[in-house]
């Protein structure tokens, strides 16, 4: 799942950035609010993390935007601001959880797992594909019962290739997928992480083509 971070402090910024990674969630930042609202137009998001004053485009005005232009995915709105006026102002211009900074880490992340359950982006329940699992709450994957332990990114193209089933998934696709905007990989990364993954499955006992390569346009599981 992906998750844009628009905030302008930037220790903050970078503190959500790697805490969201770890929680496997590919994430974007932008530090204003006019880079944010290109990025939205431009790329499918599944929460906002929004700041409240921000250069260029201030939060309150980035959500009436966003609402205005019927776009519908879940904000949290994180601020200094601690009065109810302030939360009231927010929550009328369009966000649908409010967060006063400071604020304790796993309870954000719980909020952000309410917030994508409540958007029916379904962090809790599960993908298969014959014998192969994966959960998607828990970051968990097993083949036949069998826990596999995936990297954050091989984790995610697994994630992707199962949602697209027999779609073939172009190695470009998958880099616009599962990295960031900050992120600067090669297809060849691709292709590494594709060989750890095959390995993984198969030391599961799944098929050495479990995920196929198909020559010239990119990968998908094979069908049994």
């Amino acid at each position: 799942m992906r998750i844009l971070v628009v905030e302008d402090d930037v220790r903050l910024a970078e503190m959500l950035t790697e805490a969201l990674t770890d929680f496997q969630y590919v994430v974007d930042l932008a530090q204003d609010g006019e880079t944010a609202w290109d990025w939205v137009r431009g790329q499918e998001y599944d929460l906002i993390l929004l700041d409240l004053t921000l250069p260029k485009l201030d939060g309150v005005s980035f959500c009436q935007r966003l609402r205005q232009q019927r776009v519908a995915l879940p904000i949290l709105m994180l601020t200094a601001r601690d009065t109810i006026a302030d939360k009231i102002t927010g929550l009328d211009a369009g966000a649908d959880d409010y967060m006063v900074k400071p604020f304790d880490l796993q309870e954000l992340m719980a909020r952000i797992r309410a917030l994508l359950r409540r958007g029916k982006l379904t962090t809790t329940s599960g993908l298969s594909w014959g014998s192969l699992y994966l959960n998607s709450g828990t970051f968990e994957v097993t083949y036949e019962n069998i826990p596999l332990s995936l990297t954050p990114k091989e984790f995610a193209i697994l994630e992707l290739l199962i949602a697209n089933g027999r779609r073939v998934m172009s190695r470009a696709g998958i880099i616009e997928q599962v990295w960031s905007l900050g992120e600067l990989p090669t297809e060849e990364a691709v292709k590494s992480h594709i060989k750890s993954l095959r390995n993984k499955l198969k030391t599961a006992g799944a098929p050495e083509d479990l995920i196929e390569t198909v020559h010239g346009l990119g990968y998908r599981l094979k069908q049994f």
